[in-house]
């Protein structure tokens, strides 16, 4: 039984790893951009648009209503 703990933190480990991984290149990939502010800005728009399409996609199709 301990061995399938140990199995269970190692993937939880892992995960954890994965994640910051792909946010550090993401950073890595996106900092040049923050350099200009006509793209800081287009960027953070991409960003809350995406972010605002996610949420009224799921809102809609799970039924929410205000």
């Amino acid at each position: 039984m301990e061995e399938f703990f140990n199995n269970v933190l190692r993937y939880c480990r892992y995960f954890i790893t994965f994640t910051l991984g792909v946010f550090f290149a993401l950073f890595q990939w996106v900092q040049p951009m923050f350099n200009s502010p006509l793209r800081l800005t287009a960027l953070i728009g991409i960003l809350v648009g995406l972010t605002g399409f996610i949420f009224f996609t799921l809102r809609a199709m799970l039924g929410f209503t205000v």
